[in-house]
């Protein structure tokens, strides 16, 4: 009973890596990153691995969330992952090192947003991501580097600045400190899709941050925007609507003033739809280990998102395409 649960489970895996040998366009990304990472040689003047090789590494560690280390033993001796990143038995995996300078690069020359935003243009021009509503939402990342010194606050031990990720801050939630980053993002209303996010601090309010994550994507005129209450402000309704978009935000009451019945009808037929972003977020963290930062500072922390929410949508578009 066991041996056929374990054979179940490897068929599903390389079933998932064959949906997505089949549906990805890998000479279009292969000439994206080629454009941007021209390596002849590796840091030792050997030959360098392919780009595409790498990449498609790179994928394989984050939809199984393995660290550099876990990826390079990993390709070294399962037949699934040598198949899907294109290393036949007789040529030599890279290195763990080889694989963290690589994503490096990827990293810094913005590859991560670009290819995020092709594919994502690519399931708009085929239909799969729909551009009549979002829904927008953010969650906090503890940073990888957690401050070593901690003093006393109100009886209460809160940590401080000591840490070698300077580019964290510190918020409070539900009267619990965290220090990290926030990710903002938003997934189409239908189906679930990242359309676009952004990474700030952890102490950046979410008010400011509804109308540009709008400003960088485009919807169809009349689209509903979905948000919860952290979002409500008389200047966000105004702006969504002036951007030719309808105010899907919850409402909140205020000491001095309590909801009509009005607004929390509308709050209740808006809550169980927007909750679904949160199901984003649960993949996102439970998958792919993004319940904390991977990398050290902001720029990294960037591109750990753009390449989640990246290998998030090929997958998720994989087995929606093939099982549609």
């Amino acid at each position: 009973m066991r041996v056929n649960s374990i054979t179940s489970i490897i068929r599903q895996k390389q079933t998932f890596l064959d949906k997505i040998d089949k549906f990805v366009s890998w000479k279009v990304i292969a000439k994206f990153i080629k454009h941007s990472i021209d390596t002849n040689c590796n840091a030792i003047g050997r030959p360098a691995y392919p780009t595409l090789k790498m990449f498609r590494v790179m994928l394989l560690q984050f939809w199984y969330n393995l660290s550099d280390r876990e990826i390079s033993y990993a390709l070294f001796d399962r037949v699934s992952f040598r198949k899907f990143a294109g290393f036949s038995f007789d040529i030599e995996t890279p290195s763990y090192s080889t694989i963290c300078r690589f994503r490096n690069r990827f990293f810094a020359v913005g590859l991560d947003v670009i290819l995020f935003n092709l594919v994502n243009k690519y399931l708009n021009m085929i239909g799969v991501i729909t551009r009549d509503g979002i829904i927008v939402d953010s969650t906090i990342v503890k940073s990888s580097r957690k401050p070593r010194k901690t003093i006393n606050i109100k009886d209460k031990k809160h940590a401080i600045f000591y840490s070698e990720d300077k580019d964290a801050k510190w918020t409070v939630k539900a009267n619990k400190p965290y220090y990290g980053y926030k990710l903002h993002l938003a997934t189409d209303l239908n189906h679930g899709f990242i359309v676009v996010g952004k990474v700030t601090s952890a102490n950046r309010s979410d008010t400011k941050e509804i109308i540009p994550l709008l400003e960088k994507i485009s919807l169809e005129k009349g689209a509903i925007i979905l948000a919860d209450k952290g979002y409500c402000s008389t200047k966000n309704r105004e702006s969504i609507a002036n951007l030719g978009y309808v105010p899907g935000i919850m409402y909140r009451s205020k000491r001095s003033k309590l909801l009509s019945k009005l607004e929390q009808k509308i709050n209740s037929v808006i809550s169980p739809v927007r909750s679904a972003v949160e199901r984003t977020f649960g993949t996102l963290k439970r998958g792919y280990g993004f319940y904390r930062t991977k990398y050290l500072g902001i720029a990294k922390t960037r591109g750990q998102f753009f390449f989640s929410a990246l290998a998030f949508n090929l997958k998720k578009a994989a087995n929606f395409i093939i099982n549609y």
